[in-house]
């Protein structure tokens, strides 16, 4: 269960395994929500069209609003004998012997030593017993135990998907920023430019013919800004190509975007742990953004290679203009670095980064394999 990041994974994961750990013919997982339903509900042992049959997610009522209130498990054998048993539809399968189990929050002891209602983070429902007969006490306490490493996997793949809202917001929110400092101003120019050539079309031609002239690199300048911007809102396939597939096609595209050129060159590179493959893309991408909107560079390159101890070293140069690291630290424009840095630092890689005013720029990114 602990592989998997994604929640609907985890989710699926956990149903599947509890269903068959015990031999119970159908399993189910809800996960509720704060409006008296189910935020997501998984069952397994249900087949597509049973389930298309039966209808909207379950309310939260009966048996199941009971389980949700409850910090133990339910144990029966029949089911349809509970007095809060009802209100189910007419498809669904029939049921008799059931056991449901809560997942508490991984924090729960913390939470009731201070006196406190542990969180009932979803609640697993088993029903059916495939040989007969109904639950046993052994097969209530091994869904005891796998409730427990339920959740502390449900915990992480929570924590995994905060984490990538996070870095989308931040990954918005750059672009936004790229948007309004790099193309809204070009284009203020370009408008500014283009009234001037206007007012001298008729007292001072050639003035006018050298303005328009400006209209026009303005312009190719705020193509050039947009198409990087739709570049970097597109997703890398880093899951389906691989790294070295996936930055070989940034680079061809933004090859074709700037008028820098742009090149890339893999040498004896293995496949990565995932976590280290999107810290070099995002270093990649993070160091091309700078080189291509900042330093002025007609040239950059892109170099990536595997190391002895089965990692890898991502190099990106350019010959722009350079800059003082220590100046632009002192001055608060990170140009990224912190990302990077932070980047490299979570995957036990080393980033280093050299420049000088007129020499141009390097960045180096070093990540361990697996």
């Amino acid at each position: 269960m602990s592989r998997h990041l994604e929640v609907r994974e985890v989710l699926r994961r956990i149903t599947a395994s509890a269903r068959s750990l015990l031999g119970a013919e159908y399993a189910a997982l809800g996960v509720p929500d704060d409006h008296g339903g189910f935020a997501q509900f998984v069952v397994d042992g249900i087949t597509d069209e049973q389930w298309r049959a039966i209808g909207p997610l379950p309310r939260q009522h009966g048996v199941l609003a009971l389980m949700l209130h409850e910090s133990g498990p339910t144990r029966l054998a029949d089911v349809r004998e509970e007095p809060a048993f009802g209100g189910w539809p007419a498809a669904h399968p029939d049921m008799k012997a059931f056991l449901g189990m809560p997942i508490l929050d991984a924090d729960a002891s913390a939470g009731e030593d201070a006196g406190g209602t542990p969180e009932v983070m979803g609640v697993i429902f088993l029903a059916n017993k495939s040989a007969g007969g109904g639950f046993t006490d052994h097969d209530e306490e091994l869904l005891r135990i796998l409730a427990a490493h339920a959740a502390i996997a449900l915990s992480n793949a929570r924590l995994y998907e905060r984490s990538r809202e996070l870095t989308l917001a931040g990954e918005r929110a750059r672009i936004a920023h790229d948007l309004h400092d790099a193309v809204s101003q070009k284009l203020f120019s370009l408008r500014l430019t283009a009234k001037a050539a206007a007012t001298l079309v008729d007292r001072d031609p050639d003035r006018a013919r050298a303005e328009l002239a400006e209209v026009a690199r303005l312009a190719a300048e705020a193509a050039d800004e947009l198409r990087a911007v739709v570049v970097e809102l597109r997703p890398a396939a880093l899951e389906e190509d691989g790294l070295v597939a996936t930055l070989a096609s940034q680079v061809q595209v933004l090859d074709r975007a700037h008028t820098a050129e742009v090149s890339f060159d893999a040498d004896g590179v293995r496949a990565l742990p995932g976590a280290q493959e999107a810290a070099v893309l995002r270093v990649a991408q993070e160091a091309l953004h700078n080189a291509l909107r900042h330093s002025g560079a007609a040239r950059v390159v892109v170099t990536l290679t595997g190391t002895p101890a089965r990692g890898a070293v991502l190099r990106v140069t350019d010959d722009g203009r350079g800059f003082d690291p220590e100046s632009v630290r002192r001055a608060g424009r990170h140009l990224g670095l912190v990302s990077m840095r932070d980047r490299a630092a979570a995957v036990g890689g080393r980033l280093t980064l050299e420049s000088a005013p007129g020499k141009g720029t390097a960045v180096e990114l070093e990540v361990p394999g697996a």
